[in-house]
């Protein structure tokens, strides 16, 4: 752990943003064809229409950025979910946003068409609050009211859900199917800088929003009666977390697809290094966040060259044995 030093947390920062940078360079250089990094440089500076000077600025490029973006968005909604609920296995994925989202798109597609960007940031927006708050009601029920394990288990529940309607809709339409499928295994793949540009904003405001309120995030985790004891609006922080929350989750499902792992696992291993005060961990999340996801998308590149896995995929198949790990070593202290 980095301790309380505000020089070593620093240093920690920088140290992540030197890997992520790092590791976009690689990614720009690497991939299913073989480009010399003189060529990589001169489609940066000196575009010239060839086909290798497109691959960098309309392949390689945008999802270099893409990326990041949506491991930090989705680290960084993890990192709320698991501070609001006290539950270190919340996550958008498990509590089901992910899978609202991704039907809303879904059914919106089916009956419309193709969405524009725009189009499909909003539904996922409301696909996502609407999954949200029906998990919030479901794991209120009963005497004991809400507590970890019944919203877990109420995510768990609404996730198959909507995924067997998802699945039903695409076996009903092959038109949606062919629309959307490598996307719904969530994917960085295929997207252009305009894709970017109209849903960055939404990452962005969310993750300033996030940064803002680390604070109050750290004190409701002492408790929900030690928060207002200290004069801490309890109920206003919830919303505002709650609309953070899905305004990232939303924006990176409607840019890349429902992706896992990244928002259950990165906030465990930040909290390994800095430990629970949110107004570090939310930037740290973010940073490593964008880091792992930039590597699992380069690895998607590579494996099975020259074709690619979506990153889903590949998160899945990095993330479920080290959460395994990390879950061994919580129930061993």
């Amino acid at each position: 752990m980095l301790g309380r030093s505000p020089s070593l947390r620093w240093l920690g920062l920088l140290t992540g943003m030197m890997l992520l940078i790092g590791c976009c360079l690689i990614s720009l250089n690497l991939g299913a064809a073989t480009i010399s990094p003189h060529t990589v440089w001169q489609a940066l500076v000196a575009f010239d229409g060839s086909t290798d000077h497109l691959i960098i600025t309309t392949v390689r490029l945008p999802r270099i950025i893409i990326a990041p973006m949506v491991g930090a968005a989705l680290s960084v909604a993890g990192s709320l979910m698991q501070g609001l609920t006290r539950n270190p296995l919340a996550d958008p994925g498990i509590l089901g946003i992910s899978s609202g989202a991704a039907l809303a798109v879904v059914v919106s597609t089916f009956y419309f068409g193709s969405l524009s960007v725009q189009s499909s940031t909003w539904v996922a927006f409301a696909g996502g609050a609407v999954a949200a708050m029906a998990v919030y009601v479901l794991g209120s029920i009963g005497r004991s009211g809400i507590t970890p394990l019944k919203l877990i288990l109420a995510g768990s529940v609404l996730s198959y859900l909507m995924a067997a309607l998802t699945t039903s809709i695409l076996i009903l339409s092959q038109r949606t199917l062919e629309e959307i499928r490598f996307w719904l295994a969530g994917s960085v793949a295929g997207k252009d800088l305009d894709s970017l540009v109209q849903i960055s904003p939404y990452i962005l405001v969310g993750l300033i929003l996030a940064f803002s309120i680390g604070q109050q995030i750290t004190t409701l985790n002492l408790g929900e009666d030690v928060a207002k004891g200290l004069g801490l609006r309890t109920g206003w922080v919830k919303a505002i977390a709650a609309i953070v929350v899905v305004l990232l989750a939303g924006s990176a499902v409607a840019l890349a697809g429902p992706i896992g792992f990244i928002g259950l696992i990165v906030p465990h291993i930040v909290r390994f290094w800095i430990g629970v005060d949110y107004r570090w961990l939310l930037p740290y999340a973010a940073i490593w966040g964008a880091t792992l996801l930039s590597l699992a998308d380069l690895a998607a590149r590579l494996v099975i060259k020259p074709q690619e896995l979506p990153v889903g995929i590949m998160m899945a198949l990095v993330g479920a044995p080290f959460f395994i790990y990390l879950a061994r070593s919580k129930v061993k202290q």
